[in-house]
């Protein structure tokens, strides 16, 4: 897989790298950009053979909240057989390892994992990137690990986990921070597995009768932005090195008929800051949230709709003024230095973690040229303004 690939002739100042499941965990758990949530019922598996979505690397196939209860054995067979399937196209050369995307299935709970976990084969885990598990807290974290590790040793695979943080324990605040705490330590041992800490914004917000609306993000509804304060706070540190995914998105994407071509005059991000209208509300909107999930730390975004995957994934390339400034960074000992552009200090410890996570995302988004190549990426348009 490579992000961007739906734009192939978008001139990049350094191309996205390719990647697959066997990507080595230290640059794959910033790959996954925009993941794609689905109920597990969805049939997706001729788009995946015939290479039909191009935006989606990553996704994620619900057996939870997606789906109602009694559709739960058909979800499980559907997945199955779609995993199946896919090894036989790999096998009989139908496709290759790096056309197949980072596939993980949200699990219900820990007792449907314990059972499904037991129909699980060889042919059906070899291009399984691994489970989200939901309302991952204290009182099921162990059990949720265990039977994790023992399907892996098992079919002696290597698979990722990615707890995600929601329910009353994270949405509360006078139990947030022991559970976060306590968490974490039951992570500590597992960490090599964890790809992503993932959050459900959507769940907690349930929890205060609150949803945000299509002119605000996630980080208007307070009681919501406290919680995600916090989650960052306990897992982004540096010395923990974890990768936190952005909460979802909830409104989906209507094209509007503007002119293209004026838009790509503005600078995105004062626009969308500003609240000046870029393409419509839905749009607008996701890439205003976008903006602040990258400048509190977040990377990637969980998305409902493949339509959002290429406004998430654009907006995760890293501009050239970053990139100098990464690698002036990380070229030099200590001390302070002008930037390149001269716009700024570049004080060599202080900011070397920053430029750490700037590499990181260069190598997997890739690097564009200033903040106006954005829209053009995210719209198809090459250097000339042309499709």
């Amino acid at each position: 897989m490579r992000h961007q690939a739906y734009n192939p002739l978008f001139p990049f100042v350094k191309n996205p790298e390719y990647f697959d499941l066997r990507t080595e965990k230290s640059l794959l758990q910033y790959c996954l950009g925009a993941t794609l949530y689905m109920p597990g019922t969805k049939n997706i598996l001729d788009k995946i053979i015939n290479k039909e979505m191009p935006e989606i690397t990553s996704m994620v196939m619900c057996f939870e909240d997606a789906i109602d209860e009694k559709e739960l054995e058909l979800a499980e067979l559907n997945v199955i057989n779609h995993l199946e399937k896919i090894n036989v196209a790999v096998e009989s050369e139908k496709l290759s390892i790096s056309d197949v995307p980072l596939i993980f299935l949200r699990v219900r709970n820990t007792t449907q994992f314990r059972d499904f976990a037991k129909k699980m084969t060889s042919e059906s885990v070899k291009f399984l990137s691994g489970f989200v598990f939901p309302k991952f807290a204290t009182d099921n974290g162990a059990d949720y690990l265990s039977t994790f590790y023992s399907l892996c040793d098992r079919l002696e695979v290597t698979l990722y986990c990615m707890p995600l943080l929601e329910g009353r324990a994270i949405a509360y605040k006078e139990i947030r921070e022991r559970e976060l705490m306590a968490i974490r330590e039951i992570l500590l041992p597992f960490k090599k597995t964890v790809l992503n800490i993932r959050i459900g914004g959507t769940d907690i917000s349930s929890l205060f009768g609150v949803r945000r609306g299509i002119n605000y993000s996630i980080y208007d509804i307070l009681t919501v932005r406290d919680a995600l304060t916090d989650i960052l706070n306990f897992f982004s540190r540096v010395e923990d090195d974890y990768v936190v995914s952005g909460p979802v998105w909830e409104y989906f994407l209507a094209h509007s008929g503007d002119n293209i071509d004026q838009i790509l005059e503005e600078n995105i991000h004062i626009s969308l800051l500003n609240r000046n209208q870029i393409l419509n509300e839905a749009i607008d909107g996701l890439l205003r949230e976008v903006i602040l999930d990258k400048a509190n730390g977040f990377v990637g975004k969980t998305i409902i709709h493949p339509s959002h995957a290429r406004f998430v994934n654009a907006m995760q390339a890293v501009t050239k003024e970053e990139y100098d400034d990464a690698l002036q960074i990380l070229g030099n000992s200590g001390g302070v230095i002008k930037s390149q552009k001269a716009n700024k200090m570049n004080e060599i410890n202080p900011h070397r973690n920053w430029a750490r996570k700037i590499m990181n995302r260069s190598k997997v988004f890739g690097v564009v040229e200033n903040d106006l190549s954005y829209l053009k990426l995210i719209l198809g348009k090459n250097t000339d303004g042309n499709k």
